[in-house]
């Protein structure tokens, strides 16, 4: 099974556009909506060669497949998603500042002579995709059971008559 977020860049030239379709590696999104593990997904990439590093612009399309947190029917939609990504393929490429922590960015690096996207697109899939996916349109309240009693239905109905005597003052 050959990942569509691997690319071999051992005879890149300047500027490449390549496109890969496979099967998904693993799940990728949250937890109610996402690719999933085996679902296919197409990696239009244009790969740059920056001298000591690979600038990768991508665009990922797949299908999600999820549920909707409201009423729990399943929704699938098309992604089309874009990253941009830079590559090191030395350990000297990019240099930066630490910041007041004493952390830094780290730039994923090429393993041998192939990059992996994969925990790009994990990363921005968890960054971009919805958290809590809900229907398009409203979900349908036909299938749903309405709840036995709804809080603050009959509120003016019962009035505590502790508080009865503060109305003259509204």
């Amino acid at each position: 099974m050959t990942s569509p977020f691997k690319f071999n860049i051992a005879r890149l030239s300047d500027f490449e556009q390549r496109t890969q379709t496979g099967p998904a590696p693993v799940r990728i999104g949250p937890e109610m909506i996402g690719i999933p593990e085996g679902g296919e997904v197409t990696v239009d990439a244009t790969l740059t060669h920056l001298g000591g590093g690979v600038l990768v612009d991508a665009d990922v399309r797949g299908e999600l497949i999820g549920q909707c947190v409201r009423c729990l029917t399943e929704i699938r939609r098309p992604l089309d998603m874009h990253i941009s990504q830079v590559f090191s393929t030395s350990p000297d490429f990019v240099t930066g500042d630490e910041d007041e922590d004493g952390l830094t960015d780290d730039i994923p690096e090429v393993t041998g002579d192939t990059l992996d996207l994969l925990q790009t697109v994990i990363d921005e899939a968890g960054l971009t995709l919805p958290f809590n996916p809900t229907c398009d349109g409203g979900c349908s309240d036909e299938e749903t059971p309405a709840p036995d009693g709804v809080s603050g239905e009959d509120e003016d109905k019962l009035q505590d008559p502790r508080w009865a005597g503060l109305e003259k003052f509204l």
